[in-house]
């Protein structure tokens, strides 16, 4: 495949992880049952692992090893997006009556759940490194920045600044 070819590839499953991740989020906001934010976490999976698997070029042996290291990594990660849909949630619940407090106790969550995303990046980095040349471990936190980096930036894009009162 091309160069051009694979990253008009990339660009487009990118694209639909974020929308079902956008997707997950309103519907986490509007308390779907179980059994529905199960589905959507699988396709949103499903999504992911298909776009790193084209990008990662894994021969039949580190397939055999990284599989498992990336779906426990993903777990870990899926936590923290749960944990950063309910701080969204938390922020809209007191966005127009927030107080000091309020602001505070959210701004602290934020560099919390931030402070363990690094923390759970670093935790991995020696388990993929364990099972992959270094060019595709850094190749795969290439991929994963990038999800992170377009997902945040569409979030940060929906959510409106802290109103300040004179």
């Amino acid at each position: 495949m091309k160069m051009s070819e694979r990253k008009k590839k990339l660009s487009v499953m990118l694209v639909s992880i974020i929308v079902v991740m956008l997707a997950g989020s309103v519907c986490l906001a509007a308390d779907r049952p179980a059994d529905n934010m199960d589905i959507l976490r699988q396709s949103i999976q499903a999504d992911k692992k298909l776009l790193v698997a084209e990008n990662m070029q894994l021969t039949e042996g580190e397939a055999k090893a990284f599989w498992p290291v990336y779906e426990s990594y993903q777990n870990e990660l899926f936590l923290l997006q749960s944990r950063s849909i309910k701080l969204i949630k938390d922020f809209a619940g007191a966005y127009d009556k927030m107080t000091d407090k309020d602001a505070k106790k959210l701004l602290d969550e934020y560099l919390t759940i931030e402070g363990l995303r690094l923390k759970v990046r670093q935790a991995y980095l020696p388990k993929f490194r364990k099972v992959l040349p270094e060019k595709k471990v850094a190749r795969y936190y290439q991929i994963e920045n990038k999800i992170h980096a377009v997902l945040s930036y569409e979030l940060a894009k929906e959510i409106p600044l802290v109103k300040v009162t004179k």
